[in-house]
């Protein structure tokens, strides 16, 4: 069976996912858009956890524009990558990172004026009980009427992910993941020889804001972060600016359509604690 473990993977993954989000113009879309919305629904000041952060981007930004950020990650690696970069950027007074779980925080109630949970860790949860537990943390951490920001991955990127790059070899994922979303080990290793990503799930929009709502959150937003440029990476890297800045402009347009969400690579939901 194949070892797709999100902590083993994100542990190898090291520095690329701190470069994942300028790579290409959809994943600086990913990022662009959703500091936007942080922009938008973020007290002037405050205490923020940054949950499941990976390599430490948001928590950066984040730090710059003057929060006391918690950076919080599964991934020994990615939290020794946060570290680093914090440190790079003159940011060390005002964060502090440490390894963790987004289902078992180590924080005390009401502790944050602000909680991300950002570029899809929520979805690396496998298990609907165990998601419960990481959307009731998340809630609980977070002070009353603090805004909290939680992005996931879509399941129609993934089937569309499967059907640009792995066809031939990974067919049979295709209809197990459009019934529910399960990107697993043992699936992988049935259909796709083994080979694959770290193990996910991926929502429809409908889900999405089902399991936030029975987690106690009230939605002000749902965002498609990316949208119609969903899995176009290839396609408009070689893009020139004018192109590029037609594409932008189509995606903040259509980026709070709900079709335009449900597409998407990664939605995004603004709520309320």
């Amino acid at each position: 069976m194949a070892d797709l473990d999100p902590q083993d993977y994100y542990d190898e993954f090291a520095e690329r996912e701190w470069e994942r989000l300028e790579r290409d113009p959809v994943t600086r879309l990913e990022f662009e858009n959703t500091v936007a919305y942080l922009d938008e629904f973020l007290p002037p000041s405050g205490r923020v956890l940054d949950a499941g952060a990976g390599a430490g981007r948001y928590t950066v930004w984040l730090a710059e524009r003057g929060f006391e950020v918690e950076h919080l990650d599964v991934s020994a690696e990615q939290v020794r990558i946060a570290r680093r970069k914090v440190t790079e950027r003159g940011q060390t007074d005002r964060v502090t990172c440490q390894q963790g779980d987004v289902r078992h925080f180590p924080f005390a109630d009401d502790s944050f004026d602000a909680v991300c949970c950002l570029g899809g860790p929520l979805s690396h949860v496998m298990g609907e009980s165990g998601r419960a537990a990481a959307l009731s943390e998340l809630r609980r951490v977070a002070a009353p009427d603090a805004p909290v920001f939680i992005s996931v991955i879509s399941r129609f990127a993934m089937l569309r992910d499967i059907l640009k790059f792995s066809l031939e070899t990974s067919h049979g994922l295709l209809e197990p993941i459009a019934a529910d979303g399960d990107y697993t080990a043992e699936r992988v290793a049935e259909h796709a020889d083994g080979e694959g990503w770290a193990e996910c799930h991926g929502f429809r929009v409908d889900e999405f804001e089902t399991v936030l709502r029975e987690a106690g959150f009230e939605i002000e937003r749902l965002v498609g972060l990316e949208n119609v440029a969903n899995r176009m990476k290839d396609e408009l890297k070689g893009a020139d600016s004018a192109a590029l800045e037609d594409v932008r402009a189509v995606v903040r347009m259509l980026r709070e359509d709900r079709t335009a969400v449900d597409f998407s690579e990664h939605m995004l939901a603004v709520c309320r604690a």
